[in-house]
């Protein structure tokens, strides 16, 4: 008997004994830092000449690790061993493939604090960020068990006198996934196995920025007893797999979280049908966010300020959900703003793999470099009334940033950012709020704080964003609890760690019989 799914605690930093064990994790990984990684296609271990190389965010000089680059030849090779897997894995009981996923759980549960260390060096995550990273990809493992189980048995159709009618779920064939490096563990794993439970081979393009911890999750899954083929694993540069791996004919889906521009591509180049595809493949697309908290007039102010702090400046704002635009009413804008101003003083930064911190460095050079001219164009925009300061000398170093009195349709207030930077402007009345917080093109999560239940309602169906918080912050979905996904240009609204998500990987047939 499965137990019904419960949410996977996260470590309290502040007990002395999570701390030491932390620490020892830590030094566990430091002593690994630094080896190579192969492919992984048909069970096979494949080393390369050409490797990816992961550096930690917080230290540059620090080697995480070395891994082999696929090229299109691997992929071709990858392709074929997912097309012989599913031969068998797609008729495999459901329980069965559930039972994988179940004892992958338990494996990451046991080592949990390791993993979160990997992800410390690998992606410079803080510890209770890196935590709640290991928290989510063993929730995703949980819950898609279930839920396939809760699949398993079809749905209910009505019959006729000696007719008999069977509803029922297949899984599609293989998939290419493309997950991306802010939740270097949870997202990989959650985009992978809900196919993989599902029925469907998996090739998997990890981020070439935080590939180590992509084949840390392959090693469990194979000590699960996952058979070889189901997921093979194929890093590589993106200008050189990318497009080959989307536009395969075999492919039959695209579960991708990251950017809009890579995403419309990548529904562009789906739509296309190859020589020799028969048939149309099937695209998951999560594509960013540009997320507004709003601050009613009638509002918890504390509670606001520490809503709009935690969501802009968490893993340094290096979420799709993050905050990067505070709309607050006209009478309390000041006192928020100064609020906010406070509390973002009494953040710490530095490296976590020295030290227990708040903030840590941006994940890469890219990131750094676009944080900073958006910060110099914010200059422009409204008043610097915190923060701006920027150091990659020794790792890739950004302060949390407050602008004030930014126009609506400033460049800061529309496009995404994906550092610590919030923007504050205020508006007339709520009408006017929830103007402002729908005139971008994203609409993925957003939050009222307010005790206006009339407008509170209002913006329940309103504000047009996937994910909506009342009195809260617009970050930290949890699966099972907070179903993830946008509308508009955030993506397909996919509502990853829900009970729709894994509908994406399955094709629905009838069969009728007559007596």
């Amino acid at each position: 008997m499965v137990l019904p799914f419960k949410h996977e605690p996260f470590t309290d930093f502040n007990d002395e004994t999570n701390r030491k064990e932390f620490e020892a994790a830590l030094e566990l990984v430091e002593s690994e830092l630094g080896k190579d990684y192969p492919l992984v296609i048909n069970g096979e271990k494949v080393f390369t000449d050409d490797k990816l190389t992961s550096i930690n965010p917080g230290n540059k000089e620090q080697v995480v690790g070395h891994v082999s680059q696929a090229t299109k030849a691997h992929v071709d090779r990858a392709m074929e061993s997912a097309l012989e897997a599913f031969k068998t894995w797609r008729k495999m009981p459901a329980a069965a493939r559930a039972d994988v996923l179940f004892k992958a759980a338990a494996i990451v549960r046991r080592r949990k604090h390791e993993f979160s260390a990997w992800l410390v060096y690998d992606a410079g995550k803080p510890w209770s960020q890196a935590d709640g990273d290991t928290a989510e990809g063993i929730d995703f493992l949980e819950y898609y068990g279930r839920q396939m189980l809760d699949i398993a048995g079809g749905k209910r159709l009505e019959n006729r006198p000696n007719e008999h009618n069977a509803y029922f779920y297949q899984a599609m064939g293989p998939g290419v996934v493309i997950p991306p490096w802010n939740f270097a563990f949870a997202i990989v794993c959650g985009t992978a196995v809900a196919p993989i439970v599902a029925g469907n081979p998996v090739l998997l393009k990890p981020s070439e920025h935080t590939p180590v911890i992509a084949y840390k999750l392959v090693e469990v899954l194979e000590e699960a007893g996952l058979p070889k083929g189901v997921l093979n694993f194929i890093p590589g540069d993106p200008l050189e797999i990318g497009d080959y791996l989307v536009d395969h004919k075999d492919t039959h889906f695209v579960n991708f979280t990251g950017s809009r521009a890579t995403g419309v591509r990548i529904m562009e180049r789906a739509a296309k049908v190859q020589p020799g595809q028969k048939h149309l493949k099937r695209v998951v697309a999560e594509m960013g966010g540009k997320d507004t908290i709003i601050v009613d007039s009638d509002a918890d102010l504390d509670l606001a300020a520490d809503a709009i702090v935690n969501s802009a400046f968490g893993f340094s704002g290096q979420k799709c959900s993050a905050c990067s635009r505070a709309i607050i009413h006209k009478d309390v804008y000041d006192e928020v703003l100064e609020k906010a101003i406070a509390l973002t003083k009494e953040l710490t930064i530095g490296d976590p793999a020295m030290e227990n911190v708040y903030m840590a460095a941006v994940s890469n050079q890219k990131q750094f470099d676009k944080i900073r001219d958006y910060i110099e164009v914010g200059k422009n925009e409204g008043e610097l009334v915190y923060g701006g300061e920027t150091d990659d000398s020794k790792g890739y170093y950004v302060h949390p940033t407050i602008f004030k009195d930014v126009d609506p349709n400033a460049r800061i207030m529309q496009e995404e950012i994906f550092g610590p930077v919030v923007a504050f402007a205020k508006a007339e009345d709520f009408d006017e709020l929830l103007e402002i917080a729908n005139n971008t093109e994203y609409g993925l999560t957003g939050a009222v704080i307010s005790n206006n239940r009339e407008h509170l309602e209002q913006a329940r169906y309103d504000f047009h964003v996937g994910n909506l918080y009342f009195n809260r912050g617009c970050t930290a979905a949890i699966v099972g609890y907070q179903p993830f996904g946008g509308f508009k240009m955030s993506g397909t609204d996919s509502k990853a760690g829900g009970p729709d998500y894994l509908n994406h990987f399955l094709e629905a047939k009838v069969v009728s019989e007559t007596y």
